[in-house]
């Protein structure tokens, strides 16, 4: 034990001499902000819309590639303590004192901030009875005092759909044992399209119809199940719609942020700069997230028959 602890010591020593470990994540002599390759970390449940993000900006700057590497959000944040990493996308940003770690070991404070507004959608069989849930509902399944139905989730740990159910969901409490893991947020659709009892818990981001050009419609292999509104009046239940989202009728909202990890003008902060304008707002919106960084108009209308 002793000389473990020893080794550990010489290796932060070391870091520290050297300026650390993951110190600046200096640019190429080559790179630019519109030339150059980075890689960068993404919480798994943001895939659809990110690589969405992706393939627009590098058919826009040609000369740039960047690397996506999809992990659960607890890896993410630790890829972005690697020279690798430059950038992370993922549901929180950093805390103060996270912030001073990175100021004081690595000469570095990464900037953040918030892209999107997500949603974390119910999913269920379309065998399935029940499609509207009180939050009450929810806790129980996840707790596990509901057994009649079956939540899985991406994963038991270190997902950022987990932590939130756990801290938002249930108040601090860990998962009950009737909580099913897939290995990804497309196996958590897949498990609820098999499975009648199955109540599956993912990003908004998910829930979209890939067949549909237009990305209006839900996924047809499930339905996406309607939550008491938080700040509605009287028994009503809603959907994950934007508009929703938007103004918190919806109660499972949660933000979506970029952690930069580059202190000069390179391709990093050129992705930021395109995810928090017009174009990568707009593919936000169309894929039932709600953009951080432009306004939009919402309107009640009345349709006439």
């Amino acid at each position: 034990m002793i000389g473990i602890g020893k080794g550990i010591l010489t290796g932060f020593v070391v870091c520290t001499l050297l300026g650390g470990c993951a110190s600046k994540a200096p640019k190429t002599a080559q790179e630019t902000p519109t030339n150059g390759t980075i890689h960068i970390s993404v919480d798994e449940s943001f895939r659809p819309v990110i690589d969405s993000q992706i393939k627009v900006f590098e058919s826009s700057f040609p000369n740039v590639h960047i690397i996506a590497d999809y992990r659960s959000e607890a890896q993410c944040l630790r890829d972005l303590t690697t020279d690798s990493t430059r950038m992370v996308l993922v549901t929180r940003g950093l805390t103060p004192e996270e912030g001073n770690f990175y100021n004081d070991s690595f000469h570095l404070r990464p900037t953040f901030g918030v892209l999107a507004f997500d949603a974390i959608a119910v999913i269920v069989n379309k065998a399935s009875k029940d499609s509207v849930f009180e939050m009450q509902d929810l806790k129980d399944m996840l707790s596990g005092a509901d057994t009649k139905h079956l939540p899985v989730m991406d994963g038991v740990s270190a997902t950022s759909t987990v932590r939130y159910a756990m801290d938002s969901i249930l108040g601090g409490k860990p998962l009950g044992k009737t909580v099913t893991a897939a290995r990804s947020s497309e196996g958590v659709v897949n498990y609820v399209a098999n499975n009648p009892r199955a109540v599956g818990f993912i990003g908004a981001g998910w829930i979209a119809d890939r067949n549909d050009p237009g990305d209006t419609s839900f996924n047809k292999n499930v339905i996406v199940a309607a939550i008491r509104c938080k700040n509605c009046l009287g028994a009503t239940y809603v959907r994950p719609y934007q508009a929703n989202i938007a103004l918190q009728r919806y109660p499972l909202v949660r933000s979506l942020y970029y952690i930069l990890k580059e202190n000069f003008s390179g391709v990093g902060n050129n992705f930021v700069n395109f995810l928090q304008y017009e174009r990568g707002q707009l593919i936000f919106s169309k894929a039932y997230l709600w953009p951080a960084g432009m306004h939009f108009e919402l309107r009640d209308v009345q349709l006439s028959k």
